[in-house]
């Protein structure tokens, strides 16, 4: 299944991706939906090439019936980003995995933020797949959309995080 969304922010390439590797702004995103964030590390200079990990705990209250059976109340979500060093014009591209622990979903995905004038384009696009036989692509048709919902949310809640702070 394909993931792909787009959001521009008023705000340059540098500020907003300085929003994407804060800490206390994974925890806020985490916590919006009911989750908590365990661990979000960063390694190497986020001047450059650097990768971020985070693990987050997240309910399963708005999975399907037969879905929580599967995964219980809630899911332990690592994810994995990495993040190219900077474009001429600022532009950043980050490789995003998701790993879902005890759920046969894999998703990968790239984030780009695009220099707009002093704005940013956060461009997504991605894929859910299952490992499952026969019933992978009903998994991973039935996930899309709320992965889709989860990896939005970082670029809906930049813009009040930056008014704000």
């Amino acid at each position: 299944m394909a993931l792909s969304a787009s959001t521009t922010l008023p705000h340059g390439v540098d500020k907003v991706a300085e929003v994407f590797v804060n800490e206390d702004f994974q925890r806020h995103t985490s916590e919006l939906v009911g989750g908590n964030l365990e661990s979000f590390t960063v390694d190497g200079d986020v001047a450059g090439a650097f990768s971020t990990t985070s693990v987050r705990t997240l309910p399963t209250t708005r999975l399907p019936e037969i879905a929580r059976k599967f995964v219980g109340e809630t899911l332990k979500v690592t994810q994995v980003e990495n993040w190219e060093a900077p474009g001429a014009d600022g532009s950043r591209r980050s490789n995003i995995s998701l790993k879902i622990a005890g759920a046969p979903i894999d998703v990968t995905a790239v984030q780009r933020l695009v220099a707009d004038g002093g704005s940013t384009r956060v461009e997504l696009e991605g894929n859910v797949t299952s490992s499952v036989p026969f019933l992978g692509g009903k998994i991973a048709e039935a996930a899309e959309p709320m992965v889709g919902k989860a990896l939005n949310i970082q670029s809906q809640q930049a813009q009040s995080w930056l008014e704000s702070h």
